[in-house]
C-alpha cells in the first residue's frame, strides 16, 4: 500500500461553508482522491493532516498550533514510508490580522519543503516526492467569515505563479487549483462539495501520473 499525505488547511479538512460542520470522507476532496485511485487499480491510503487556520509558516494570535512549521517533521517520520505529500496551504496566510502577500506565502511554502525534505525518517526510507496545490484565489468573503477574511481577495493576488516559480527552483510537483474549481459561491473562501469533488478527480489523475513517473 502507498500512503499519501495530504497536510493542509480547512479547504482540505472539508469545513461546510458558513458552518462548523464537516463534510463526510467520500465527499472531501482527499477521500475522493482516494476513491478515484483505488478505483483506477492502485492500493493507496490517503492520510489527511488538515487543521482549520493553518497557516504556511505564521502563528495565529488567537489560535495555537496553527503555524504549518510546527511539528511537520514529525509527522513526516511519523507516517514514513510516504510516497507523496501533498501541500495545500496559504488561504490563512492572507487572514484581515497579516499584511502578506503572494511572494510571501510562496517563501512560506519553500520552508515546509525544506523541512520535509529534512525530516529524521528512517534510514532507507525514501525522502517523499512533494506535490504542491495552490489554493483557488479568494473572493471577497461572505457570511460569518467576512471579518477574518477581509482584503484577503486582494492579498492572494498572484499566488498560483509565485508557487509555481517556487516548485520549479526546488523540483517539486505543481498544481493550480483555479484551473479546476474556484472558491465557495456560499464564503468565497472555502468549497463546496460540488468543488471538492471536482478537485479530488483531478489531483488523482496528477497524482496517479507522478506515481507512475516516480516508480518508472
Amino acid at each position: 500500500m502507498q500512503q499519501i499525505l495530504v497536510y493542509a488547511d480547512s479547504l482540505s479538512w472539508g469545513i461546510v461553508p458558513n458552518t462548523r460542520q464537516r463534510l463526510d470522507f467520500e465527499q472531501r476532496w482527499p477521500g475522493v482522491m482516494e476513491i478515484a485511485l483505488n478505483e483506477g487499480g492502485r492500493h493507496v491510503r490517503v492520510l489527511e493532516d488538515c487543521l482549520n487556520g493553518r497557516r504556511t509558516v505564521w502563528d495565529d494570535p488567537f489560535n495555537a498550533g496553527r503555524n504549518g512549521l510546527e511539528g511537520l517533521a514529525q509527522r513526516i517520520e511519523m507516517h514514513s514510508p510516504l510516497a507523496m505529500v501533498v501541500l495545500m496551504l496559504g488561504t490563512n496566510d492572507f487572514q484581515s490580522m497579516h499584511e502578506h502577500n503572494a511572494w510571501h506565502s510562496s517563501q512560506g511554502i519553500a520552508a515546509l519543503v525544506r523541512a520535509i525534505r529534512q525530516a529524521p525518517i528512517e534510514p532507507g526510507m525514501p525522502v517523499p516526492p512533494i506535490l504542491v496545490v495552490a489554493p483557488p484565489p479568494q473572493q471577497a468573503a461572505k457570511g460569518t467569515i467576512a471579518p477574518k477574511f477581509q482584503g484577503g481577495e486582494h492579498k492572494c493576488i498572484g499566488l498560483a505563479a509565485a508557487y509555481e516559480q517556487v516548485c520549479a527552483q526546488m523540483d517539486c510537483l505543481f498544481f493550480d487549483a483555479a484551473t479546476v474549481t474556484s472558491t465557495s459561491r456560499v464564503d468565497g473562501v472555502h468549497l463546496d462539495a460540488d468543488q471538492h469533488f471536482i478537485l479530488g478527480w483531478a489531483l488523482s489523475a496528477v497524482v496517479g501520473t507522478a506515481l507512475d513517473q516516480l516508480s518508472s
